[in-house]
């Protein structure tokens, strides 16, 4: 209404018409004048923090975090002091590293005649701290010392707050600070280093979910791409994806798939759901510190803050950058690492670390910090673990790929995937099959398809275990939908067409259609319904190993029979296996283990009597999840968990993370 361009150019009338303003506003919200007195001030102050640990987005944010919500909340009442006296005061946040890379030296931000909330909340944009040497070396010298001292303290990382009250450094809080997944590996190796940790705090100072985040791909710049804007690379990556205005708009967008970038002015923390649902955040205003940075830093979310060059009209949901208007629903590129904007999508080249993972990069050799850094802690994570990893892989590519990532074996590799694309009309004569001919004629033409697919994925597992899990589908994934079947039937009918096969078909589906299919025919009830379709998948399983070992290599299959709730069912099936194993086998020296995996309660309950006939047991804990707990996995997550999180029933969604005292118990009793 004044037309400033920023608070500093209010008088001091202007605030005072300020202060009314909102005293009218609490007088219109609450029915009562604005508290006057101290002490009743300092109790609301008290409740409200209290308060504040159940509000909306710390909920939201508990959930995000995996924080327990019976962990409650503090509430500190210490002394006030001011950073806007005057150009001898201010205030700023520093970080004893490089938060965004984990490099050494002096990061952070500095406002000059400002409160902390100016800084944090992006509404001014800062200088570099170092530029607080100039305006006051004292108290740079000072901080510098505190910085340093905190750190050697707490071993870690630190994000420090502080004011400058006329001259005077004050020390308002410090806290582990929130870090990139590059920054995480690169500081823990540096404190290795520094004496200060060693290796194997290293290795509990970095998570599987930060290395994952460091595997995603970065902008390929080489294409004469020139950004439109650059502002503060917050927190690194590359994300490309549509533009949104409101958090609003981001959560609806990317529950149809979409990709967004959220852009605005500057984020609050009610933008949290939004900068959850965004690949990644632009703002114009604020730095490495503001909301929007230390949130997405936390998330492992792409962010350029501080961008000042664009003009963001959230109400007109566009914003105008270098002459040019962007529009709700226009693609932009934000690189996080430098802080640059693009418009439309920029080619994305693959991460360091994939290429080192790949064996494309000699870590020893690399001048790259964190290449570096993840060597040195996977080595010691592969000297100090206890468990083997294996894979999931349903390809010779995945298999190939997953080995030189250093899985020791297949743990799961699900023949149903196999029978997708072009094969899928050979299952469906397998389904329609009304003679003993027909089946067998369908089931003869899947066999070298079958053989071909574990030769290639045994060749490439080089003598490491392979669990082949036979055919697992409910039947609804292989065949049309009913109704959409019966109305292309009678249309083609009403045409005059030939529709024989279709009517055929239709009759089929009719016949084994299922209210549950997950609970229907599937797993070894499939294989004993349909005569020969487990037998032809150990022929081919055993056939593909005999030829892999014979031609100079080793195949170590285990063949794993799905949905087991009964030792009969294993033994019937395991019988049948064995007999053909032994046919193929001959000479080669091949073994093939047989066992099974336990996904059905009953089959945990009576795991004695199934470990009699099984040479191992996998356990399949989305299934035993679903059918422990009665759920639907296909329908439940959208249909009610959101309400049950929001409740505190679940912590964490069962499908995420194992229920330690229902599911876990069964797996307990299983195995023991």
């Amino acid at each position: 209404a004044k037309g400033a361009a920023s608070d500093l150019d209010l008088t001091a009338d202007d605030l005072r018409e300020l202060v009314g303003a909102y005293k009218k506003v609490f007088a219109t919200h609450t029915g009562r004048e604005f508290p006057q007195d101290p002490r009743e001030q300092l109790d609301l102050a008290i409740r409200a923090v209290f308060g504040s640990w159940n509000a909306e987005r710390a909920v939201l944010y508990r959930r995000q975090e995996r924080i327990p919500a019976d962990l409650g909340t503090a509430v500190n009442v210490v002394a006030m002091v001011f950073g806007n006296l005057g150009p001898d005061s201010g205030t700023g946040v520093a970080f004893t590293r490089d938060p965004a890379t984990g490099n050494q030296g002096i990061y952070g931000d500095y406002l000059a005649n400002a409160q902390g909330e100016d800084v944090v909340a992006g509404i001014r944009n800062t200088v570099p701290l170092q530029e607080l040497a100039r305006i006051d070396q004292r108290s740079y010298d000072q901080l510098l010392d505190f910085m340093a001292r905190l750190e050697r303290h707490y071993r870690d990382l630190c994000d420090i707050e502080f004011t400058i009250e006329r001259g005077k450094l004050w020390m308002l809080q410090t806290r582990v600070g929130k870090r990139t997944a590059a920054a995480a590996f690169v500081i823990a190796g540096q404190l290795v280093d520094e004496g200060l940790i060693d290796l194997d705090e290293a290795l509990h100072r970095v998570t599987g979910a930060q290395l994952a985040q460091l595997m995603f791909p970065r902008f390929q710049l080489d294409h004469g791409i020139e950004p439109v804007a650059t502002g503060v690379g917050a927190s690194p990556g590359a994300a490309c994806g549509k533009v949104v205005f409101t958090s609003a708009r981001a959560v609806e967008l990317a529950g149809e798939g979409e990709a967004v970038i959220l852009v605005r002015r500057e984020t609050n923390p009610d933008d949290l759901n939004g900068m959850i649902a965004a690949r990644g955040i632009l703002t114009s205003r604020g730095g490495k510190t503001s909301h929007a940075a230390v949130v997405a830093r936390g998330m492992g979310k792409t962010c350029v803050s501080g961008a000042d060059e664009i003009d963001v009209n959230v109400p007109q949901r566009r914003f105008t950058v270098a002459g040019r208007t962007v529009t709700e629903g226009d693609v932009v590129s934000v690189d996080g690492t430098t802080g640059k904007v693009y418009l439309g999508e920029v080619p994305v080249m693959p991460s360091e670390v994939v290429r080192y993972f790949e064996g494309d990069v000699d870590p020893e050799r690399s001048d790259d910090a964190l290449v570096r850094a993840v060597h040195r802690i996977m080595t010691h994570a592969d000297a100090r673990r206890r468990l083997a990893v294996r894979t999931n892989a349903d390809t010779g590519a995945d298999a190939a790929r997953a080995r030189r990532f250093g899985a020791e074996g297949i743990g799961l590799c699900r023949t149903e995937h196999m029978f997708l694309g072009d094969r899928r009309e050979l299952v469906e004569r397998l389904i329609l099959a009304r003679t003993d001919t027909e089946r067998a004629d369908a089931l003869a033409a899947l066999l070298p398809l079958q053989r071909a697919d574990f030769e290639e994925i045994f060749r490439e597992m080089a003598g490491q275990p392979v669990t082949v899990r036979l055919i697992d589908p409910p039947l609804h994934e292989f065949l049309p939908p009913l109704e959409q079947l019966a109305v292309d039937v009678a249309v083609a009918q009403e045409r005059g067409e030939d529709v024989a096969r279709e009517e055929a078909l239709l009759a089929a589906v009719r016949r084994m259609h299922e209210e549950n299919p997950m609970l229907g025919l599937r797993g070894v009830r499939l294989g004993l319904v349909i005569p020969g379709l487990f037998a032809m998948q150990v022929r081919a399983i055993t056939e593909a190993a005999v030829t892999v070992t014979r031609a100079g290599s080793v195949a170590r299959p285990e063949i794993m029979v799905p949905l087991v709730g009964a030792v009969q069912e294993l033994e019937t099936v395991r019988a049948e296996a064995e007999k053909i194993i032994a046919e193929v086998v001959g000479e080669s020296g091949v073994e093939v283990l047989i066992g099974t995996m336990i996904e059905v309660p009953r089959a945990a309950l009576t795991a004695g009597q199934i470990a009699e006939a099984a040479q191992f047991f996998s356990f399949g804990t989305n299934d035993l999840t679903q059918m422990g707990w009665g759920f639907s996995r296909d329908d439940v997550e959208g249909a009610f968990f959101w309400r049950y999180l929001e409740l505190g029933i679940f912590g964490i969604s069962p499908f995420e993370s194992i229920d330690r005292d229902g599911v876990g118990r069964l797996v307990r009793i299983a195995a023991e």
